[in-house]
C-alpha cells in the first residue's frame, strides 16, 4: 500500500479535534489495510515503527534529521534550522522546504508504507563506524522520493511526535468499529497484550473469538494498575470493607519477567533496565522457582540498610558502564508485591490470592528480595494500618498503599481499588513544554518552566502552570542542557521544547484559570523532581486534575 495513503488519513485525522470523526477516519482505513501490513499502520499511527516495550529506538538526532532534510532539499542546515524555528515544528519545515525543492532524484519511486516502516526500523540496528553516515543514507533514501507532505511525517515519525491528536484509546475504538467487535472485548485484548497491532490483526482475522483467547504473556510487559490518592486511611479501608495495607516504597517500579531462561525487569514505562541492574537477576534467580512469571516489586537504593534518594535509584537504572562499581557504591533491595503469572495468567484472581501465591513462591533474602511490609485491615484493627504508616515513615519510605483483597489487576486502569496515603501532599507529574531563561547571575540558565498535563482522549497536551521555584543550580544546569537537546525554537528569551522532560510538581492548590489550556492553573508550584523513570503518557491528565479539583 502506498504511503501517501496513510499520509492521506493523518492530514484528515489532524484537520479535526472531533474524537468520533478521528474514529471513523480510522476505522474505514482500517479496512482496507491487508493483515500483513495492519500492525504496522497501527504502530505509525501512534507515531512510532516500535511497540512500547522495545528496547529499540531510532536515535536519529534532530541535527541529523535536518542535515537530511538540507541535503535533500538543496540548502544549508542553517536554513532548515532558520524554517524549525519559524514554524516551531520539524515535519512543518521539511513540507514548507520540499515546495522550493531545487534537486529531483532519477528513477525515484512512489513510497510504500512497508518502505518507510522497515526503512526507519533499520535505524534502530546501526551502530559502530560510520553509523552516523548509514543512518544519514537511509533518512536520505527515503527522503528523496517523498512528496512535501510525505516528508512532514517521515520526520515527525523520526522524532515520535505525530501531532495528529490520536492516542491509544481512538486507535482501538477505531478497531472496534472496523471490524465489528464489542469495544469492552478489543480494551481487555489491549489491556492483557499492551499491543495495537496485535489487537487489530486478530480482531481482522478472527474477529472477537480470536480476541477473547489472547492473554499475558511473559517477555512482554503490560501496563502497570495505577493508584488514586486516599482521603483518609479510615474512610478507605471502610469503603472497601477490608484491606491489605502495605509500605510505599519510594523506588523503581518494576515489572520481572521470566521466559525460559530469560529474566527482564521494566520500568512502569515499560523500559527494559536490566543490564544495568544485574544483582537483582540475580536475586530473582535465586528466590523464585524455574517456572515462567511475571511478578510486580520495588527497587530501592540503600546505605547502612536505610533506604537513600530516589535520584540515585535514578543513576542506577540509567547506568551503562561501570555496574560494577556501582553495585557497590549503591546497594539495591527488592521488595515485591503482586503475582500476575504463574504458569499462567492470574491478573482475574482477587488480590488476597496473588499475594498468597507470591509468598509461597519466594525465598526470602533480608538484604535482597523482601516482600512488602504488610497488614490486612478491616474497620476493627485501623489502628494496624495507622501503625504500619507511622512505621513506614519513620524508616525513611513515603507512607502506605491500601488495596481492595477481592479485587482482580487491572493493566493501565488508576482507579479506586488501589489507593496510596502519603505523609507529603499529593503532586503532579507534569511534561515541560517550554520555558525562560533568567536574569542576572542565572542568565545562562533557563529559571521558569512551562508544564502540561495531558488529555486522556487526544494525548494532546494542554498548559498548566509555570513553574520556578524548588531548583538549586546543579538542576537548573541539567534541566537547561535537557532543554536545549529537544528545543524546538527560541525566541529571545523564551524557549520551545519537545515534551520528553517529565517533572513532579508538588503546590497549594488547584484554582481555575483561563489563562492556561487545561482551564486550570497551580498555585505555588514547586519542582519536587525530574522524573526520568516516566514517560509522556505517564503524565497527569486533565480528568484527574479536574477530579481533584472538584474534590
Amino acid at each position: 500500500m502506498k504511503y501517501q495513503k496513510l499520509v492521506d488519513v493523518y492530514e484528515a485525522l489532524a484537520a479535526t479535534t472531533k474524537r468520533l470523526e478521528k474514529t471513523a477516519i480510522l476505522a474505514e482505513f482500517l479496512k482496507e489495510v491487508d493483515e500483513e501490513t495492519l500492525p504496522k499502520v497501527v504502530l505509525m499511527a501512534l507515531g512510532t515503527v516500535f511497540p512500547p516495550w522495545s528496547e529499540e529506538e531510532q536515535g536519529l538526532a534532530d541535527k541529523l534529521l535536518m542535515k537530511a532534510i538540507a541535503d535533500v532539499v538543496g540548502v544549508s542546515v542553517p536554513i532548515v534550522e532558520d524554517a524549525v524555528r519559524e514554524e516551531g515544528d520539524i515535519g512543518k519545515a521539511a513540507e514548507k522546504l520540499f515546495k522550493n525543492k531545487s534537486q529531483t532524484t532519477f528513477f525515484s519511486q512512489d513510497l510504500e508504507i512497508d518502505n518507510v516502516f522497515t526503512n526507519l526500523r533499520k535505524l534502530a540496528k546501526i551502530s559502530g563506524d560510520k553509523s552516523t553516515s548509514r543512518k544519514i543514507a537511509i533518512v536520505l533514501e527515503l527522503l528523496s522520493s517523498a512528496t512535501g507532505v510525505e516528508a512532514k511525517y517521515i520526520s515527525r515519525t523520526i522524532i515520535e511526535e505525530l501531532r495528529i491528536g490520536v492516542g491509544e484509546g481512538t486507535i482501538r475504538d477505531a478497531i472496534s468499529q472496523a471490524f465489528d467487535v464489542e469495544k469492552s472485548v478489543a480494551d481487555r485484548a489491549h489491556m492483557l497484550t499492551n499491543d495495537l497491532g496485535l489487537v487489530a490483526k486478530v480482531a481482522k482475522e478472527k474477529g472477537e473469538k480470536g480476541l477473547k483467547k489472547l492473554n499475558l504473556s511473559p517477555g512482554k510487559p503490560v501496563k502497570p494498575m495505577l493508584a488514586q490518592l486516599s482521603e483518609g486511611i479510615a474512610i478507605s479501608v471502610e469503603e472497601m470493607g477490608e484491606a491489605i495495607c502495605e509500605t510505599k516504597y519510594d523506588g523503581i517500579r518494576v515489572q520481572i519477567h521470566k521466559k525460559g531462561d530469560t529474566i527482564n525487569l521494566f520500568t512502569r514505562r515499560l523500559e527494559n533496565v536490566s543490564k544495568a541492574i544485574p544483582e537483582i537477576i540475580d536475586y530473582i534467580k535465586k528466590s523464585f522457582p524455574d517456572e515462567d512469571f511475571i511478578a510486580e516489586g520495588e527497587i530501592i537504593a540503600t546505605k547502612n540498610n536505610k533506604p537513600i534518594s530516589f535520584q540515585y535509584m535514578l543513576q542506577r537504572v540509567r547506568r551503562k558502564y561501570n555496574i560494577e562499581k556501582a553495585i557497590e557504591d549503591v546497594p539495591l533491595k527488592l521488595y515485591l508485591f503482586d503475582l500476575l503469572y504463574f504458569k499462567k495468567s492470574m491478573i482475574d484472581e482477587p488480590l488476597a490470592i496473588r499475594r498468597e501465591t507470591l509468598e509461597k513462591i519466594v525465598k526470602i533474602d533480608e538484604n535482597q528480595i523482601n516482600l512488602s511490609t504488610m497488614v490486612k485491615v478491616t474497620s476493627e484493627n485501623i489502628e494496624e494500618a495507622v501503625n504500619l504508616f507511622n512505621e513506614s515513615i519513620a524508616n525513611g519510605h513515603e507512607g502506605i498503599m491500601i488495596k481492595d483483597p477481592k479485587e482482580p489487576y487491572i493493566p493501565g486502569l488508576r482507579g479506586k481499588k488501589m489507593l496510596k496515603f502519603k505523609a507529603e501532599p499529593e503532586t503532579l507529574d507534569v511534561a515541560v513544554v517550554g520555558g525562560t531563561y533568567g536574569i542576572g547571575k542565572r542568565a545562562n540558565f533557563i529559571g521558569s518552566y512551562k508544564v502540561a498535563v495531558r488529555e486522556s482522549e487526544t494525548d494532546n497536551l494542554k498548559t498548566i502552570a509555570h513553574v520556578a521555584t524548588g531548583l538549586d543550580d546543579e538542576t537548573l544546569a541539567k534541566l537547561t542542557k535537557m532543554m536545549d537537546n529537544n528545543k524546538i525554537s527560541t525566541e529571545g528569551t523564551r524557549i520551545t521544547v519537545e515534551p520528553k522532560i517529565i517533572l513532579e510538581i508538588a503546590y497549594s492548590e488547584i484554582v481555575k484559570s483561563p489563562e492556561y489550556e487545561a482551564g486550570f492553573s497551580l498555585r505555588f508550584p514547586v519542582v519536587k523532581r525530574i522524573r526520568e523513570d516516566k514517560g509522556l503518557s505517564d503524565i497527569d491528565t486533565v480528568e484527574r486534575v479536574t477530579s481533584m479539583f472538584k474534590g
